[in-house]
């Protein structure tokens, strides 16, 4: 039977989602937990890949079990007390075994989070030390441009080079920059949504690192255009550090569980 996992982790300390040779991941503390408390062997799928250092706020995965149909009820708990203080499962149910937590997947949210000056507090919650800056680029400029990607495009200049990808081509619903109050900062958070059909690897971060250059006024918002079309990653905006990256949301069309 297949079981869907509702998970959020700290990437801080993890070579991202996949399991890595020799380095930490997350798939791997997970399917640890799950087969010691199970009893078999398991192979968790995520509902995508994350890089070194990003955070998932709202994950997706899949299991099949071979035994009896679980309790779910009480399972989350068992796995949270194996799993490291940096994983946390909301909930374990029951879902049709052709469910997938990749494919199945319609859109996903990203958040990107800069901080205005220095914060003790935020230090560790949002992002890397040195992607603050007093001095705050232009986010009326940042939002001109970045209502430019949205529809479908193809965003090589966005993606990581020499990627295993099939296609470039991804549709982004929605790109804007806003301002969030948090009451243990002194000043509020930047933070950059974006939500399409797909990811390319290193894309977001990319896309921060491009539209600050036109908020620094370094690049004209049309700049944006203009990497669409070349489609070369080198013309582009440097990657901005993983650790303000979270995977905010990911959508189902239709998510349904089993009775």
């Amino acid at each position: 039977m297949r079981y869907f996992v509702h998970l959020s982790f700290n990437g801080t300390h993890y070579h991202g989602w996949q399991i890595q040779k020799n380095a930490p991941s997350v798939q791997a503390s997970l399917e640890d937990a799950l087969s010691r408390i199970l009893g078999e062997p398991l192979t968790v799928t995520g509902c995508g890949r994350t890089d070194t250092g990003v955070h998932a706020r709202d994950f997706r995965a899949h299991f099949n079990y071979s035994g009896n149909p679980l309790r779910c009820e009480g399972l989350a708990y068992k796995v949270n007390a194996i799993l490291p203080h940096d994983i946390y499962v909301y909930d374990i149910l029951p879902v049709p075994g052709n469910l997938h937590a990749r494919f199945h997947a319609v859109s996903r949210t990203y958040r990107y989070f800069i901080r205005r000056n220095k914060e003790p507090f935020l230090e560790s919650l949002t992002a890397a030390p040195g992607t603050y800056s007093p001095l705050l680029p232009d986010i009326d400029l940042m939002n001109k441009a970045a209502e430019l990607l949205l529809g479908t495009h193809d965003f090589t200049s966005f993606s990581k080079l020499h990627s295993q990808t099939r296609t470039n081509i991804c549709t982004i619903t929605e790109a804007y920059w806003f301002s969030m109050d948090l009451e243990m900062g002194a000043s509020p958070l930047w933070v950059f949504q974006v939500t399409a059909d797909r990811f390319l690897r290193n894309m977001v971060r990319c896309i921060v690192g491009s539209l600050l250059e036109v908020g620094k006024g370094k690049k004209p918002v049309e700049w944006i255009l203009q990497l669409l079309e070349e489609k070369n990653r080198s013309l582009a905006g440097h990657s901005v550090p993983p650790e303000g990256l979270f995977l905010w949301k990911v959508n189902y069309d239709k998510l349904k569980t089993v009775n």
